[in-house]
């Protein structure tokens, strides 16, 4: 399990030196488009204050995007309760309970560190699991939080949903125009190189999430897996939701390829194929539930 953490705590690092690096690669081609050597600074600057935000917020962005909502104590008495009681056999503080409105069977944690975790829970979910069945949910998050994964998770989720965003400014500067005053040859230079970045960087944005998303290896999922049901000591609990959930079709509405990797199961409930299996984070669930049953 140490070693586990230490690696995420490592990975993190590495993720965020990248994304620098990356921006500072995007700072020194608009300084050659724009003939600016200042932008390459101007570049680096705002890739670390986009890092700082990540990591300082990105609990909150992931949060936001998904529509959540603190959990009511007074609604959701049993998730609160369990939530509390789970993090106290664990030895971590209480993670903050969110709920989403949505009828799909989901859940997810997030957060920089057991300090500032999140654990949130969709209604349908809420609605559909028992009590052992929930604990088992909750105590699989609360695995995630111990081992420091969803620090890895949650930065990959906001680090890559920039680059999309970056992606689509360079299609309609190169569209409409850069920035600044030049004659008509250097805007019509810096606009090819603006449309020919935003098309690239759109191509290989949703192919460097999957990617990314795929070294956060299937092999996790199957140790918070078991991390979890050693935790309630019932994997029969854990495997019973996996059940519910496999059976249920119906994706998450505010679901996104960004974010997919941080639930329990794909929330985009997408099948079969070759490709889909190789970039996918996920186990297949029945395999999941025939380990843990195994336990």
């Amino acid at each position: 399990m140490y070693e586990q953490i230490s690696g995420n705590i490592w990975r993190s690092r590495l993720l965020i030196f990248v994304f620098i690096l990356f921006f500072a690669g995007i700072g020194y081609i608009f300084a050659a488009a724009e003939h600016n050597p200042f932008i390459i600074p101007i570049a680096v600057g705002f890739a670390l204050i986009s890092t700082i935000t990540s990591y300082y917020y990105s609990d909150q962005i992931v949060l936001a995007s998904m529509r959540a909502r603190p959990a009511d104590k007074t609604e959701f008495p049993h998730f609160v309760n369990a939530v509390e009681g789970l993090a106290l056999a664990a030895g971590l503080p209480a993670p903050k309970p969110y709920v989403m409105d949505d009828p799909a069977p989901n859940a997810f944690a997030t957060g920089r560190d057991p300090d500032h975790a999140v654990i949130c829970a969709t209604t349908g979910l809420l609605q559909m699991m028992n009590r052992t069945e929930l604990e088992g949910v909750i105590a699989h998050e609360m695995s995630h939080i111990k081992n420091y994964d969803v620090r890895f998770m949650t930065l990959v989720a906001v680090l890559v949903g920039g680059i999309a965003l970056m992606a689509d400014w360079f299609w309609w500067s190169g569209r409409f125009g850069g920035f600044g005053r030049r004659d008509d040859d250097e805007d019509n230079q810096a606009q090819i190189i603006f449309f020919v970045i935003g098309i690239v960087l759109a191509i290989l944005a949703p192919i460097a999430a999957a990617l990314v998303q795929a070294a956060i290896s299937r092999r996790r999922e199957y140790l918070a897996d078991a991390s979890g049901a050693m935790l309630t000591r019932y994997p029969e609990g854990l495997a019973s939701a996996l059940e519910k959930i496999e059976k249920d079709e119906e994706p998450l509405a505010n679901a996104n390829k960004a974010t997919a990797h941080l639930f329990i199961s794909n929330p985009l409930r997408e099948h079969g194929g070759t490709l889909n299996s190789l970039f996918d984070t996920h186990p297949p669930l029945e395999d999941r539930i025939e380990k843990l049953r195994e336990m």
